[in-house]
């Protein structure tokens, strides 16, 4: 696949003008692309990861899936029905977490200042790299090398100095590409963007702001602030500085752990019980593994969604031990999601976390280390 780099450094100088050198690396449909790399007979072809029976959900598909329209979060049977070659694989989540782990120590390589946000994407401030290449751009390049060298995998990155320029920029050319926003181009490229592509707004997202007359960043970046928060509450002041290129977070490398948790924000929204449900036992999986591993031991099992409109919504329960068995867990994770069906809206993420840790629990780790994933 073709790169495109709009720039040598995106950065250059940037640090006499206090601005910093951010990658974010994203792996191309990654749990896929392990399944295509370990079995060349599913190379080529259409592939989702996932159940392929009648209450089954698409959890990752490949490129050659996604140009049928099938996406993560679809129930199986209508993915079937848009691709029917399309090829169901079981999710082998091992294989996965052992490619990341790889990919974690190419990224390490270049720089302590790592933010994982899944098992496949990653902030990298690159700001004072280790190697003292001084190019965030020529730093993103050879991390897409290494990891195709060591994985066989494709990632694409964007390279910007804040972090959401620069996840913006790295779904710019995917897959296996990668786009430079220089100091000075935030605005001006985050004008000519659709506003579905602002991470956080979903398809429903979309059409409430469509029926406001804002379709693009330059008509986001012609409201005001008022405006905003009159029709978007909380997410009036993310949508204000995302429209002018503005995002004053640092990349968090690590951090007190104080819950083990994961969340997964759909391409499309969902609405039904068989799919939240499965869903939700996928969740369930990861995160008891991630819980095993840490050797965790908390009292509160919170569910969390958030509904087309932006509202989260939340449902704890906290018991007098800490949680020993995952059957326990996914009984009381199951019983969350049942007090709140039916929706009255469809919902775009879910996500689940065990807190009030104790012992091991609450020492420092990286924040989202297989304790905290945004699954595909």
């Amino acid at each position: 696949m073709s790169e495109h780099s709009d720039s040598d450094d995106a950065n250059e100088g940037s640090e006499s003008r206090g601005l910093r050198k951010i990658i974010h690396v994203d792996m191309d449909a990654f749990f896929a692309s392990v399944e295509q790399r370990d079995n060349p007979e599913l190379r080529g072809k259409p592939v989702a990861v996932g159940g392929a029976g009648g209450r089954g959900v698409v959890a990752a598909a490949s490129y050659e899936a996604r140009t049928f329209g099938v996406r993560s979060a679809m129930p199986s049977v209508t993915a079937k029905r848009l691709c029917p070659d399309l090829i169901f694989v079981r999710h082998r989540f091992d294989a996965y977490k052992e490619a990341s782990r790889t990919i974690r120590k190419i990224f390490e390589h270049y720089t302590p200042h790592v933010e994982p946000l899944s098992l496949d994407e990653a902030y990298l401030d690159v700001t004072d790299d280790l190697l003292g290449i001084g190019s965030a751009t020529r730093i993103a390049e050879l991390i897409r090398q290494e990891i195709k060298a060591k994985t066989r995998l494709t990632a694409s990155a964007g390279v910007s100095y804040n972090k959401f320029l620069a996840k913006i920029a790295s779904d710019q050319n995917k897959p296996d590409g990668m786009c430079v926003i220089r100091p000075g181009q935030g605005a001006d490229f985050v004008a000519g963007l659709p506003v579905r592509r602002f991470h956080g707004v979903g398809p429903k997202g979309a059409e409430k702001m469509a029926r406001l007359g804002i379709t693009t960043g330059a008509d986001l970046a012609a409201k005001d602030i008022a405006f905003l928060r009159q029709h978007f509450g909380s997410q009036a002041d993310y949508l204000y500085r995302a429209a002018r290129g503005i995002d004053l977070r640092p990349v968090r490398a690590h951090r007190i752990r104080k819950s083990v948790g994961g969340e997964r924000t759909f391409s499309e929204d969902i609405s039904s019980g068989p799919a939240l449900r499965e869903t939700l036992d996928t969740i369930i999986d990861i995160v008891w593994d991630s819980i095993e591993k840490t050797e965790a031991k908390g009292r509160t099992i919170t569910l969390k969604m958030k509904y087309t409109d932006f509202q989260n919504v939340t449902r704890a329960k906290t018991i007098d031990h800490p949680v020993a068995e995952k059957a326990e867990f996914a009984r009381i994770s199951r019983a969350l999601l049942d007090e709140l069906l039916p929706l009255p809206l469809p919902i775009r993420l879910m996500g689940l976390t065990l807190s009030k840790l104790e012992g091991d629990g609450s020492k420092p780790e990286h924040p989202r280390d297989e304790a905290q994933l945004s699954l595909l």
